[in-house]
């Protein structure tokens, strides 16, 4: 189970058009990071392996230069399969926000979190592992 937990606001914003010719919000990631909890809106215990027993992890990125209310997605994989997507929505002019599973004895293996923009453009992929 994933859980939206927080947001918080951070700085400024602009706009570009798609291969449509629509307006599509642009952003820029700023932070991308995995780590064990949010604390005060900040990530604490950030790492690339995380044991088991750590019960909960956390997917936290942060943008600027957002020009429109817009959404991004986090992607879990696991093993290259997918497991979840939460949609997160960023407002101007700079947003934080982040996703969390909850881990169980299945979820040791390698993973990674795409996060990507509500055009599906990849804006970045962070990858790590849980262990025993």
């Amino acid at each position: 189970m994933v859980v939206i937990v927080g947001l918080v606001l951070i700085r400024s914003g602009m706009g570009r058009a798609d291969s449509q010719g629509a307006t599509a919000p642009k952003v820029r990631l700023v932070r991308a990071v995995m780590c064990e909890l949010i604390d005060a809106f900040e990530p604490r215990h950030i790492a690339v392996a995380f044991s088991i027993n750590t019960g909960r992890i956390s997917c936290y990125t942060s943008f600027d230069k957002i020009s429109a209310v817009t959404e991004v997605d986090h992607k879990w994989f696991r093993r290259d399969e997918l497991v979840t997507t939460k949609r997160l929505t960023i407002k101007p002019p700079s947003w934080a926000t982040y996703s969390s599973i909850q881990l169980r004895q299945a979820d040791k293996g390698p993973w990674r979190v795409e996060v990507r923009q509500d055009n599906g453009a990849l804006l970045e992929t962070i990858r790590f592992s849980v262990t025993e």
